[in-house]
């Protein structure tokens, strides 16, 4: 699948779009969840259709984290994450536009016939019928469809694609992490929801108190999730289990959010590689310990528990 960053790279000859035109949706498809899948799924079915290109818009960061980024919400998925997820429904193109405040401020007009029908050639568009767009947010459904017919394109808005027997939305998967509800999670999700990230050197405090991690930073603003958890890890060497610490260390002072994860039966080194940790059970709440020795002995217990949980999933 082609990446392309930028509307200048969407622009240039080397990256415009062939004769054969595209069909697009946009959106955050933050999680790329079973509603965004059914959405994607008809995007490469009509590009098929059409013999266009299936073609995915995001936007980064997510315009609420440039116009309200105190309140902007947890990202499930990263961009690395999306397009890994994208690529495999079929998806042949992503445009990562850089959302700043000179593209939010492109007029609904220009954003139509410079973007989407002579940069992208457009076929076909699949869109949310509450999508706004352009400075004001003065564009909107009604706008693409008076558009449609000018620039002869089709359209067709997202709800013909949602799961009508399940209320799916990324808020309601935030809600159900931050509840502790990962069944809800995965049946929304389609699949157990995970962290993915390179391995990096940490201070080594976990090796110091006996039990060694590898450690992910969480390239986010915010985590749908904190805490300590029992968790399935997928290293390229193979499938392991463990218990992980999500969140920001709070015995230590000034550490950034990452998440620290000890490897049960393991050794190796895998500094720089990347792994994939699946969230099973929520033990705890973050906490802060009054001594080393406390801490300790609560990451005994947390073992103990993870490797029960463990044990119980491998008897079934």
């Amino acid at each position: 699948m082609q990446l392309i960053r930028g509307i200048h790279n969407i622009q240039s000859d080397r990256n415009r779009v062939d004769e054969r035109g595209c069909v697009l949706t946009i959106g955050n498809f933050d999680g790329v969840h079973l509603g965004h899948q059914r959405v994607i799924k008809a995007l490469v079915a009509k590009a098929l259709e059409l013999n266009s290109v299936a073609t995915v818009m995001v936007f980064e960061p997510q315009p609420r984290e440039l116009f309200a980024p105190e309140t902007a919400p947890a990202r499930l998925t990263r961009l690395r994450d999306k397009y890994a997820l994208l690529k495999d429904l079929g998806v042949e193109r992503l445009i990562c536009v850089n959302f700043n405040r000179k593209f939010a401020n492109i007029c609904a007009n220009e954003f139509v016939e410079h973007l989407l029908v002579n940069s992208l050639n457009i076929k076909y568009l699949i869109i949310g019928d509450d999508f706004h767009f352009g400075k004001n947010r003065q564009g909107n459904f009604d706008t693409l469809k008076v558009a449609s017919q000018q620039f002869d394109f089709g359209i067709s808005d997202t709800s013909s694609y949602k799961l009508h027997d399940c209320r799916i939305s990324s808020t309601a998967i935030r809600n159900a992490l931050s509840d502790n509800k990962l069944d809800e999670a995965f049946q929304m999700l389609g699949r157990p929801y995970s962290i993915i990230g390179r391995v990096f050197h940490g201070d080594k405090r976990g090796r110091e108190l006996g039990f060694p991690t590898a450690n992910v930073l969480l390239k986010r603003r915010v985590s749908p999730v904190s805490g300590v958890y029992v968790v399935a890890v997928k290293i390229p060497c193979g499938n392991f289990y463990g218990v992980a610490n999500i969140g920001s260390r709070p015995t230590f002072v000034g550490i950034r959010q990452q998440l620290e994860v000890h490897i049960f039966n393991f050794d190796r080194d895998i500094y720089g590689q990347i792994i994939e940790v699946t969230l099973i059970e929520k033990l705890r709440e973050e906490q802060k310990f009054s001594s080393l020795a406390e801490l300790t002995e609560q990451i005994e217990i947390d073992c103990e528990q993870a490797k029960q949980t463990v044990q119980t999933l491998k008897n079934n």
